[in-house]
């Protein structure tokens, strides 16, 4: 007898473990750091080229959403290293065990976040 097998999953109704959802973020903060990496070389370029283009550069950093990006790539950053980090213990065969996964996951998700916080405020 065979068995009836979804065709299709639906990754709304699937509840993710911590470990999984930290996977998850880890490869869209790498994304959105590859993504950003353009924008961030013409920002640094454009701030070194001249007195005039680094006012500009200020000008533009000084408006909301082009901060609210920054912060979104200071958290790409800062939880792509901490998950990395975490997954280079676990190529190790460090913390393979569920309740060391899951408290891991925790860690990363806490300092990566609380991070982005203190130096989000910092920085606006």
């Amino acid at each position: 007898m065979q068995k009836a097998r979804p065709k299709h999953l639906n990754l709304a109704v699937i509840k993710f473990p911590l470990p999984a959802i930290v996977s998850g973020l880890h490869r869209i903060s790498g994304a959105l750091l590859a993504l950003s990496i353009p924008f961030m070389l013409y920002a640094l370029e454009g701030s070194l080229s001249s007195a005039e283009r680094f006012a500009a550069f200020k000008d533009c950093i000084a408006h909301p959403v082009v901060k609210l990006f920054l912060l979104g790539v200071l958290w790409a950053y800062l939880h792509h290293a901490c998950a990395g980090t975490r997954f280079l213990f676990l190529d190790i065969h460090k913390g393979l065990d569920l309740k060391t996964a899951r408290l891991t996951s925790y860690l990363v998700l806490a300092v990566s976040l609380s991070l982005t916080v203190v130096i989000g405020a910092i920085t606006w």
